[in-house]
């Protein structure tokens, strides 16, 4: 098969993985968002527990999918799912709406990121942590796309027209994929809804998802809730929403930075690195009354995010090499629990004290991080 070719696939799904993470955080920067669907603090934590709760589904779904079937039916019918999602958010007028919306926006996004990266994880078993870092810089630009969108043409396009714009994009992947010729799947192993869940069996496989929970929970609340807690300081929504692209800039330069420094560092110290870094991020997030100073925090902390998920993944490739899919499948639920979580425990701690209160979540999140790491680090040693 062609490797290059599949990779540029993968990459695209990733790009497009970006997209529905970044595009709901970015959004409901604007008050006139929440002003649209009718919702408040709480309710918007809602729609992102939702969005998280279907990609922590779909990825229980896929990964023994992929294994029994292989990638091109998740990576085509999870395009699809995508673009179908947007274009119903485009049209949302409700709360109802936008949960639906959300929660099959997210089942399609969990299908993209749990193929892309099983599918580079078994085209390049040589060289995975700097191909699975590679692959996460697409992830950033997908991330990035929506805010600095918003940024650069406040005023030009509505809501309803960038999420349109973005479910073209996603079409064209679905497109594309059914055109891609894929390998077969590596293990005809029979479909099961249970295989990811039994494979928490395996030894290591729930210190690597336990750590997963915090990093993936910790992106969500970060993503999801950056630009809302700026305006809750007073910062103009137009410059929340280019911090928060600063941030997404961040990760996506970090991941191509990680992939150069695996060639002079093992992949269990990155993460160790990467968490201690994220930590320090986060309290200057959190602490911090200058806008400034915020910004160079948000920085830092995509920085620091960048090489955890992908590294792990790449630790996890390494050790379960034959159900790369199956293994990838329960962590990535793992991973989304906290995912789910974390937006939603922040938007409950706004509600009754702030938004600045509530993000001091992600920061317990990062020392959580931090130590895990270092007993991964120490076991490996």
């Amino acid at each position: 098969m062609n490797r290059r070719q599949l990779f540029w696939g993968a990459c695209a799904g990733m790009f497009v993985f970006g997209i529905v993470l970044a595009i709901l955080g970015a959004l409901f920067g604007l008050p006139e968002m929440r002003a649209r669907l009718d919702v408040n603090l709480a309710q918007q934590g809602d729609i992102f527990l939702t969005l998280f709760f279907g990609v922590f589904l779909s990825t229980i779904v896929v990964g023994p999918m992929i294994d029994s079937f292989g990638n091109k039916l998740v990576l085509t019918v999870s395009a699809a799912l995508v673009t179908i999602a947007l274009a119903i958010l485009a049209y949302a007028h409700s709360f109802v709406g936008a949960l639906l919306a959300a929660a099959m926006l997210g089942f399609g996004g969990g299908g993209l990121n749990t193929s892309a990266n099983a599918l580079v994880a078994d085209l390049y078993p040589e060289s995975r942590g700097p191909m699975l870092n590679l692959l996460g810089i697409f992830f950033g630009f997908g991330a990035l796309f929506i805010p600095f969108l918003m940024a650069s043409i406040t005023g030009r396009l509505s809501i309803p027209q960038l999420l349109l714009i973005a479910a073209a994009l996603a079409a064209i992947c679905a497109i594309a994929y059914l055109a891609i010729p894929f390998p077969r799947p590596r293990e005809a192993i029979g479909f099961s809804l249970l295989a990811s869940i039994k494979a928490a069996r395996v030894p290591g496989v729930l210190l690597i998802g336990l750590l997963l929970f915090f990093q993936s929970g910790n992106e969500s609340s970060i993503g999801g809730w950056t630009s809302t807690y700026l305006v809750s300081l007073g910062v103009r929504p137009q410059l929340a929403t280019w911090i928060l692209a600063f941030y997404w800039a961040a990760l996506m330069a970090g991941r191509f930075i990680s992939a150069k420094l695996l060639g002079y560092m093992t992949k269990t110290r990155l993460v160790l690195m990467s968490g201690i870094g994220a930590t320090i991020g986060c309290a200057v997030l959190v602490s911090s009354q200058s806008i400034y100073v915020i910004a160079i925090g948000a920085v830092i902390i995509g920085l620091s995010f960048a090489a955890v998920y992908p590294t792990t993944l790449a630790i996890a490739a390494d050790r379960y090499e034959r159900l790369a899919g199956t293994i990838f499948g329960l962590l990535f639920a793992m991973g989304l629990i906290g995912g789910m979580c974390f937006p939603w425990i922040v938007g409950q701690i706004s509600r009754m004290h702030s938004v600045r209160a509530g993000m001091i979540v992600p920061l317990v999140g990062a020392v959580a991080i931090s130590l895990l790491a270092a007993i991964q680090s120490r076991s490996r040693a």
